[in-house]
């Protein structure tokens, strides 16, 4: 089963990274921006990272895709395709690059979503949640494409059942 780690918006937090990297085991991370930390600190070793707009270190990309399996992901902060008000441009930008699952923040609203043939995953906030008060990220899991499933969870490790998604991609 691969298994692909989501974490976003974490505002400076360091050691709350360093937890969750050492309670979950997955074959991939991805930060999704707002980390506030430097490319090279040591707390987003082995993670695919992205500059979010509270972002100062300019070696940190504003976008990256990475092959996963047969998926194509691409991962993004957010802020500069307006996910605040809609995810079209995020759409469009995917699709140019191929990619069915698009890893975002910026709004630190928990969620997952099937649109058309892409998956979009916002894993919310470790630091400051909106919508719910729980901070999250998620674990997206399959062995195939047709049974995908998106969990959400504490710091703490506790599955956040209503935001648990399963779609398929096949």
């Amino acid at each position: 089963m691969t298994k692909v780690l989501f974490v976003s918006d974490s505002h400076g937090l360091t050691n709350e990274l360093t937890q969750i990297k050492n309670q979950v085991n997955v074959d991939h991370m991805i930060h999704c921006g707002d980390s506030e930390l430097e490319l090279d600190a040591e707390q987003l070793d082995g993670f695919v990272k992205v500059r979010g707009n509270c972002d100062y270190d300019n070696r940190l990309p504003n976008e990256q895709t990475i092959e996963i399996g047969d998926l194509n992901f691409f991962v993004t902060h957010g802020h500069l395709h307006r996910v605040k008000s809609e995810l079209t441009t995020l759409s469009y930008r995917a699709e140019e690059l191929n990619a069915r699952v698009i890893g975002f923040g910026h709004t630190h609203v928990a969620g997952a979503e099937k649109v058309g043939n892409q998956l979009f995953i916002n894993p919310g906030s470790i630091r400051l949640p909106r919508r719910i008060q729980v901070k999250t990220y998620a674990i997206m899991e399959w062995d195939e494409l047709d049974k995908i499933s998106i969990s959400f969870y504490t710091l703490d490790g506790e599955v956040v059942e209503e935001l648990t998604y399963h779609t398929s991609l096949s």
